[in-house]
């Protein structure tokens, strides 16, 4: 069983950054595929980020060049550094966990970026 819980959500201004964390419980976290996805409203959930037990990434077209992600297995901890934000990055953030072929889900972090 795996827990996961957000961190880092708020208001930005357009231009800005924030950085949002996710802290997992459970074991063997770091051969867990870690993944971060928002949901704007009326939209359905997408994927913006994925690291996977090695470290390797992939990310969403629209977040490319801009967002960051990265894991640290000691503190069984998920990050996404997100910079030049902007309007259309206004969603709710989920951290979700795939392991032993299991999904885990976070509850969400808004984040809301102004002009």
């Amino acid at each position: 069983q795996v827990q996961l819980e957000e961190s880092g959500g708020g208001l930005v201004q357009a231009g800005g950054s924030l950085r949002l964390s996710c802290a997992a419980s459970g074991r063997h976290f770091s051969i867990a595929v870690m993944g971060w996805y928002r949901q704007a409203p009326g939209k359905s959930r997408e994927l913006v980020a994925q690291v996977s037990s090695s470290g390797s990434t992939t990310y969403a077209e629209s977040v490319k060049g801009r967002f960051t992600t990265s894991r640290d297995n000691a503190k069984n901890t998920v990050y996404l550094q997100m910079n030049s934000l902007k309007l259309e990055d206004t969603a709710v953030y989920y951290c979700r966990a795939l392991q032993g072929g299991r999904l885990y889900w976070g509850q969400g972090t808004q984040v809301t970026v102004s002009s």
